[in-house]
């Protein structure tokens, strides 16, 4: 009886640090891919100004009084747009710091290897078959949440989703609702919805194996616990089966995204703070229902 319940205990632990150091990845590819966004946004911007100079010809002469004004109104107006600075609570930031670096570790000694291995051996279209499958066996938290935020229009997407996904793409392990529908999927959480109703985010934390949260964020993801069908599993006394779903979940998605932490530590010069800056802004964006799109799962 020792035994077994020491081996569940073990397991359980396996299971939150594989779970939730997924979750870092998926902050990481965020934060990455702004970065990656915005310098492709300068590039542009860059070589259309060059068009615009070739099909002009040289520009006219101009006296070094009017080169002077327009120096000064353009870095007055830069400054002027320039968006303010983000404010973060994080008064514990040594302790996260600490945290930080403990995830870190767990990710390249523990999750990375694990994710790798089963890669090799299982194909990646089949992984993204598995993947599509817990996304839309995890629709209660994107519907419940879409309809207690008042949106009907994403609440009957998501709805409509889920029929389509479950029946044409064969218990959801295709996604037809996506690819010849068009129905694209609204990406609410329980977290949102309370800042919806105004609660505010609290201060920042990195839990040691959770990472990245607030104090809303927190509370919001013990909601969303009770809207996953799978957590059922083991509140009906069938833990080890629930435990065995939430580890191939977690391995599964963790294959699809080897490397996207690492780039994003090569790209920053302080991942900590880099990491903590994207993660609050993404969850302040998507409360106030701003135009940045996750396409990660």
């Amino acid at each position: 009886m020792f035994n077994h319940m020491n081996s569940s205990r073990f397991r359980v632990l396996v299971i939150c640090i594989a779970l939730n150091l997924a979750g870092l990845i998926v902050a990481a590819d965020s934060a990455l891919a702004e970065s990656v966004g915005g310098e492709v946004s300068n590039g542009a911007a860059s070589d259309v100004s060059r068009e615009v100079v070739d099909k002009k010809g040289a520009a006219p002469t101009v006296s070094p009084e009017v080169v002077d004004n327009n120096e000064d109104e353009f870095f007055e107006d830069n400054w002027a747009d320039e968006a303010p600075v983000v404010e973060i609570a994080d008064p514990l930031e040594p302790v996260n710091r600490l945290f930080f670096n403990f995830n870190d570790k767990l990710y390249f000694w523990f999750l990375k290897p694990v994710g790798r291995a089963y890669g090799f051996v299982i194909p990646k279209s089949i992984r993204e078959n598995v993947g599509n499958f817990f996304y839309n066996l995890k629709t209660p938290i994107r519907l419940v949440n879409s309809f207690l935020q008042g949106k009907l229009l994403g609440g009957g997407t998501e709805l409509t989703r889920f029929m389509i996904n479950t029946t044409l793409g064969v218990g959801g392990l295709w996604d037809p609702a996506r690819n010849h529908f068009d129905l694209l999927p609204s990406d609410e959480d329980f977290g949102q919805t309370l800042g919806k109703f105004g609660v505010g985010e609290g201060i920042y934390f990195c839990w040691p194996i959770l990472g990245p949260s607030s104090i809303r964020d927190t509370l919001g993801a013990g909601g969303d616990y009770f809207l996953d069908p799978i957590s059922y599993l083991g509140l009906n006394g069938e833990s080890d089966e629930a435990l065995a779903i939430k580890t191939g979940e977690t391995i599964n998605r963790t294959s699809l995204r080897i490397g996207d932490y690492e780039d994003f530590k090569q790209a920053t010069f302080d991942p900590y703070s880099a990491m903590r800056d994207a993660y609050v802004q993404r969850r302040r964006s998507k409360i106030r229902d701003g135009e940045y799109n996750d396409s990660s799962r």
